[in-house]
C-alpha cells in the first residue's frame, strides 16, 4: 500500500513539473498554434497590453512580468521565442488551474490580442 502511495505522489509530481516546464503547449490544437496575432508589433496594442497586463495580470506574474513564487516569468525563453501568440492565445483562453492559470476568456478576444502584444514586446 505504501509503494502504491509513493508511486502515485512520484506520478502527480512528474505530471506537475511536466506543466510547469511548457507542456500545456503540447495541447494547442494545430489551427490555434498557427493563429497571427491581428496586433503584432503594433506599439498602440502593446501600451494597452501593458495596461491590460497590470491590471490583471502583474499580481501574479510581476510588475515587469518576471515571475513570483510559483508562477512563471513570461520574459522565458518558453514565452518569447518557443510559444506563438496563437499558443499565448489559447493559454489566455483555456487558461491551466492545474497550474494556477485562470481562463482570461471573460476578456474581449481584442484585450488579449493586447496583452499578447505586451508580452511578446518583452523579449
Amino acid at each position: 500500500m505504501i509503494r502504491v502511495f509513493i508511486f502515485l505522489m512520484v506520478a502527480f509530481a512528474s505530471c506537475a513539473a511536466a506543466e510547469a516546464d511548457g507542456s500545456w503547449m503540447k495541447k494547442v490544437p494545430p489551427r490555434d498554434h498557427e493563429r497571427p496575432s491581428p496586433f503584432h508589433e503594433q506599439s498602440e496594442a502593446v501600451a494597452a497590453g501593458k495596461r491590460l497586463f497590470g491590471a490583471h495580470c502583474a499580481s501574479c506574474h510581476g510588475e515587469n512580468a518576471e515571475g513570483k513564487k510559483k508562477k512563471p516569468a513570461l520574459t522565458s525563453e518558453r514565452v518569447q521565442q518557443q510559444a506563438t501568440e496563437g499558443d499565448i492565445h489559447w493559454l489566455l483562453v483555456n487558461g491551466n488551474m492545474g497550474r494556477g492559470m485562470p481562463s482570461w476568456a471573460k476578456l474581449p478576444d481584442p484585450q488579449l490580442w493586447q496583452l499578447i502584444a505586451y508580452i511578446k514586446s518583452l523579449h
